[in-house]
C-alpha cells in the first residue's frame, strides 16, 4: 500500500480531504485534513435531484484546491468517493466526467449500504465497543450499521438527511411534525433487528451535538472521539435545538459552521435513536474516510487489526520510540504480572480490571525520552493524552497517560486527580498501579535480563535476582508505597573483601 494515501469524501453538505501516512505494518496517522462546505446537493431535492450550477461550481473549486494539497503532501494514491447527492442526481455522470477531465480525479459513487459498511469498518477497528448501531447522518441520507461482538451484521440506508429535511420542510416553514412524520415513514423500512442500547454517532451532526454536550457538561477531557453521554440526561437540550430559531442556536454552545443544518440533524438523530431504542451515545471521530482507508490498509488482514495490536500505540511507538524492543517489553510485562499476582493475594485492590492499561503504559513508557530524558515522564503524559485515540475508552486513555506521568516516587499529582477525577479510578487503586508501574520500570531498567522472583511474607516483599541489583536498592527507597510493608532485594553480588584493600 502507498505510504501516503489521500481520501476525498464528497457528501451532500461537505467535501472533505484527508491524508493518511503509513508508518509500519499496522501503524498510521492522519497528517492532513481539509473541509469545504460545498453543499453540492443544494436545491437538488426540490428539483427532482438534479445538481444545480451553484453546487457544481463550489464542488469544482473545492476539488481543485484538494488536488493542490494532495500534490503538496506527495500522496502516492488518491481515492475519491461520493455519496447520496450524486447517487440521487440524474446529471451525476456529467459532473463526474467534468471532474475527471478537468482535474484528473476519478469519483466513485457508493450506495448507502457501502457507505454504512465503510463507517462500520472504521468504528469496529477504532472504537472500544462490542455491540451497537452506528448512525451516520449526511446531507441526503442516514446510514446505519448493526454491530454485534465487534462484527458488522447488517447495514441500511434511509433517505433522510439534513439538507433533504431542510429543503423539504424547514426552508418552507412547514410544521416540525410534518418532518417527523416523513422521518418515521422512512424508519418504518428499517429491519426490526436494528435495536440496541448503544448508538454510535458518526459524521458532522453527531460530532457537533457531542461537542456541545461536552462543553455544556464541562467534561474534563478535550477529546471528542469516544465521548459518551446518556440520551435521557440531555433529551430536553437536544429537543430544544430542533425547536430553536436560527438566531436562537447561539445559546446552545454549538459551532457556528453547523447552524445551517443542526436543527434538522438533531431531529433526525433523536428520531432514529428513539426508533432503535438507544439509551447511550458514543461519539465517533472516524467514519467513511477512515473506513475507505482501512479497507485498503487492512485488506490482507480481513479488514481487522490483529487482536494484540492497537493502532494508536503502534503509531506512537513508530514515531516516538525508535529503541522499542520486543524482548525488553516482554520482560516488563512479566515483572508487572508477577507483582500484580503477589500484591493481589495480600492486599485488596482491583487486579484484573486495569491490567490492560498497566501493560499499555509499560509499552509506551519510553516515548518521552525521544524528546529528552529530562522530565521524560511529563512528555510521555502529553504525547499519550494527544495521540492515544483509538481502541480505548476515555477512562482507559487518561489512566494510561496518568501512569506515564508517575515519576520515580510513584506519586500522582493532585492537579491530575482534581482535573480528571471523574474519569480515574479511586485514589487507592491508582496508587497501587502507579507503584507497580514504577517498580516494574526500575527493575527492568537495572536488572539487565536477570531472572527475578517475588515472595511476600511477614509484611515484606523479597525481590530475588540471579544478577546484581545494586542501583535498585537505592532507587526503591524513593518509591511511595500504597501500603505498609518492607522491600528487601537479594541478589548475587559477591565481591571478595580484598578487592577494596589498598
Amino acid at each position: 500500500m502507498a505510504k501516503r494515501t489521500a481520501i476525498i469524501d464528497i457528501g451532500s453538505n461537505s467535501a472533505r480531504l484527508v491524508v493518511f501516512e503509513r508508518s509500519s505494518r499496522f501503524g498510521f496517522r492522519l497528517i492532513c485534513e481539509q473541509k469545504s462546505k460545498v453543499r453540492i446537493g443544494e436545491g437538488a431535492y426540490s428539483k427532482a435531484g438534479f445538481l444545480q450550477p451553484i453546487g457544481i461550481k463550489r464542488a469544482f473549486f473545492a476539488l481543485n484546491a484538494f488536488t493542490r494539497t494532495i500534490q503538496k503532501y506527495s500522496a502516492n494514491s488518491t481515492i475519491c468517493v461520493a455519496t447520496s447527492a450524486l447517487r440521487d442526481a440524474p446529471n451525476a455522470k456529467e459532473f463526474i466526467s467534468l471532474i475527471k477531465d478537468k482535474l484528473g480525479i476519478k469519483i466513485k459513487v457508493i450506495d448507502g449500504k457501502q457507505e454504512a459498511l465503510y463507517g462500520g469498518i472504521a468504528i469496529a477497528n477504532l472504537l472500544p465497543f462490542k455491540d451497537g448501531i452506528s448512525i451516520d447522518i449526511g446531507g441526503g441520507s442516514s446510514d446505519l450499521t448493526l454491530m454485534r461482538n465487534g462484527k458488522i451484521i447488517d447495514t441500511f440506508s434511509l433517505n433522510i438527511g439534513t439538507v433533504r429535511i431542510k429543503e423539504l420542510f424547514f426552508d418552507c416553514n412547514r410544521p416540525i411534525d410534518d418532518a417527523k412524520d416523513y422521518i418515521k415513514q422512512e424508519l418504518a423500512k428499517l429491519p426490526s433487528t436494528f435495536i440496541n442500547d448503544l448508538a454510535i454517532g458518526i459524521g458532522g451532526t453527531a460530532r457537533a451535538l457531542g461537542d456541545a454536550i461536552m462543553k455544556k457538561s464541562e467534561y474534563p477531557l478535550d477529546k471528542l472521539h469516544g465521548f459518551m453521554y446518556d440520551i435521557a440526561a440531555h433529551q430536553e437540550y437536544l429537543d430544544n435545538i430542533t425547536h430553536s430559531s436560527a438566531i436562537g442556536l447561539k445559546h446552545f454552545q454549538l459551532k457556528k459552521d453547523r447552524y445551517d443544518t443542526i436543527r434538522e440533524g438533531a431531529l433526525i438523530f433523536l428520531e432514529i435513536a428513539a426508533h432503535i431504542k438507544a439509551k447511550t451515545v458514543m461519539t465517533s471521530g472516524v467514519g467513511v474516510r477512515e473506513g475507505v482507508f482501512l479497507t485498503k490498509f487492512l485488506k490482507n488482514n480481513n479488514y481487522t487489526f490483529p487482536k494484540e495490536t492497537n493502532p494508536s500505540i503502534q503509531s506512537i511507538l513508530d514515531r516516538f520510540d525508535s529503541n522499542h524492543s520486543y524482548k525488553t517489553l516482554q520482560i516488563k510485562k512479566q515483572i508487572a504480572k508477577g507483582l500484580l499476582n503477589i500484591f493481589s493475594e495480600h492486599f485488596e485492590f482491583k487486579q484484573g480490571g486495569y491490567e490492560n492499561e498497566l501493560l499499555s503504559a509499560l509499552t509506551l513508557s519510553d516515548i518521552g525520552k525521544n524528546l529528552t530524558i529530562y522530565k521524560a515522564n511529563r512528555h510521555s503524559f502529553y504525547i499519550a493524552l494527544q495521540e492515544l485515540n483509538y481502541g480505548f475508552t476515555h477512562e482507559q486513555m487518561i489512566f494510561i497517560a496518568t501512569l506515564l506521568r508517575a515519576g520515580k516516587s510513584a506519586k500522582i499529582k493532585k492537579t491530575l486527580r482534581k482535573k480528571y477525577g471523574s474519569l480515574l479510578p479511586r485514589k487507592k487503586t491508582l496508587h497501587w498501579y502507579s507503584f507497580i508501574y514504577t517498580l516494574t520500570l526500575m527493575l527492568s531498567e537495572h536488572s539487565h535480563n536477570a531472572k527475578i522472583t517475588f515472595i511476600y511474607n511477614n509484611q515484606t516483599l523479597t525481590i530475588t535476582s540471579d544478577k546484581p541489583l545494586y542501583l535498585i536498592k537505592e532507587a526503591i527507597k524513593e518509591i511511595n508505597k500504597p501500603a505498609s510493608f518492607a522491600i528487601i532485594v537479594k541478589d548475587t553480588l559477591h565481591i571478595p573483601p580484598q578487592i577494596f584493600e589498598l
